[in-house]
């Protein structure tokens, strides 16, 4: 079981796959703030999920701005609380491929808004089983090391 987060200024979506590995599927958008890592290391360990993608975010030049930071501060306190390995991958495209497909099956903008986290973490998570299937899960995504640890 693997799982992928996307994390925004407002929500982080959460998206899970089977346990082949083979679907992702959407299933949690928590609110930030308070209390929101220990929520995302919540649905981790009731989901037995053995890697973490968390979505991070780059410019289209592959610079990475303030929301990249972010992205990295969640994904480093969330490794600091899950037994499982928690990995960066480039989410370039991930809310506008998940908005887009939301609009053709006919939902509006505002209908998106509580549901499009999960969306674009299904996108990060169906790309990182992609990489993953074709063995390149270690050259286009980065582990993030815990604290105290060698990595």
């Amino acid at each position: 079981m693997r799982l992928a987060v996307d994390v925004g200024t407002v929500r982080v979506g959460v998206a899970a796959s089977d346990p082949g590995g083979l679907m992702a599927f959407p299933v949690e958008t928590v609110q930030r703030g308070d209390g929101d890592v220990a929520r995302v290391a919540a649905i981790v360990a009731e989901r037995n999920a053995m890697t973490v993608f968390v979505g991070l975010p780059r410019k289209l030049s592959g610079l990475e701005g303030s929301s990249a930071e972010d992205a990295r501060a969640f994904a480093g306190a969330l490794a600091e609380l899950v037994p499982s390995t928690v990995r960066l991958i480039d989410e370039r495209f991930s809310t506008a491929t998940a908005s887009q497909a939301m609009r053709s099956a006919g939902r509006s903008s505002k209908k998106q808004r509580q549901v499009i986290d999960q969306a674009a973490a299904v996108v990060i998570l169906e790309n990182a089983l992609d990489i993953d299937r074709n063995g390149n899960l270690a050259n286009v995504t980065s582990e993030v090391p815990r604290k105290g640890s060698d990595d």
